[in-house]
């Protein structure tokens, strides 16, 4: 399985009243993630956009653990969980570190289906982007 790692830069304006991390923004963060395990894969989403296909999210779950607060060192890691010819399902873990190692501050997935940008529907990702699909069967969970 292949772990993609992304740096989070936080500003104070991620920040709600109580000085943690706004729980929205968490969103962007595994968009971030997904983006950076896109890439390390080879490949490019505008591509894709390019060739006439959207990856909306389907479904999305986040678990929150811990806070997170403006200053801290923040990643996440992102995985191909489940690789569909239907869907694709990311897995994430938002972590932050200090002086006393790596701690889990949230975990989450979000599911993705590949769709016609004209029509708007599915159709399946191993015959849209075979290239793609095949190497995310390489690349995920086992």
């Amino acid at each position: 399985m292949y772990i993609s790692t992304a740096p989070i830069q936080l500003t104070y304006a991620d920040t709600d009243m109580m000085g943690v991390i706004y729980h929205g923004n968490y969103v962007k963060f595994l968009e971030l993630g997904r983006s950076a395990l896109i890439t390390d894969a080879g490949f490019d989403y505008l591509e894709m956009e390019k060739q006439g296909y959207y990856a909306p999210v389907y479904n999305l779950e986040i678990t929150y653990k811990k806070p997170i607060r403006f200053g801290d060192q923040v990643f996440v890691k992102t995985w191909v969980e489940e690789n569909k010819r239907s869907k694709t399902v990311y897995g994430f873990e938002i972590v932050k570190r200090n002086d006393d190692g790596e701690h889990l501050c949230a975990t989450g997935t979000t599911t993705h289906i590949v769709v016609n940008g004209t029509n708007f529907r599915p159709v399946p990702f191993n015959k849209a982007f075979p290239e793609w699909f095949q190497k995310y069967e390489e690349i995920k969970k086992q």
